[in-house]
């Protein structure tokens, strides 16, 4: 059993745990973050609700590895396994996301893979360092002569 742990040792600007958690918080706002808010759940090219538990396990798995990251290193990435680069959208079947204010909030569209073994890919872009998801592409529907 772990010993409890008095409120105000955790307050107390001197005390090992405060200096552990502002240490754990500022390497955390450098890390990837991910958010869900312009998530488009009722694509019908990119449908979220007609796939199985293992797709969104590796989903979940790919986000957790990728939590661990920085930006930099996401966008610098060019293993095979990870699959992550900037979204074309002349050699795509679409234009954009559709969402609007669209071209003042997204810079660059990114795009990353599941899984080594090619289980489907996220769309999304960033603003600082979180990832914001846009869709879920198990068919690969987004680049379709690929």
């Amino acid at each position: 059993m772990l010993p409890k742990v008095r409120k105000s040792a955790i307050q107390d600007k001197s005390s090992a745990i405060f200096s552990a958690k502002q240490t754990a918080e500022k390497n955390a706002s450098s890390l990837i973050n991910f958010s869900l808010k312009y998530f488009d759940t009722d694509s019908k090219k990119f449908p979220c609700n007609c796939w199985d538990g293992v797709f969104y396990l590796n989903l979940f798995n790919r986000i957790k590895d990728l939590s661990s990251m920085q930006k930099l290193e996401f966008t610098s990435n060019r293993s095979r396994t990870l699959r992550s680069h900037p979204i074309e959208w002349h050699n795509t079947s679409e234009n954009g996301f559709g969402f609007p204010m669209e071209e003042q909030i997204v810079d660059v569209p990114y795009q990353f893979s599941l899984s080594a073994n090619d289980k489907g890919r996220v769309h999304g872009f960033f603003i600082l360092n979180t990832f914001y998801l846009v869709w879920l592409d198990k068919n690969h529907a987004l680049y379709p002569d690929k």
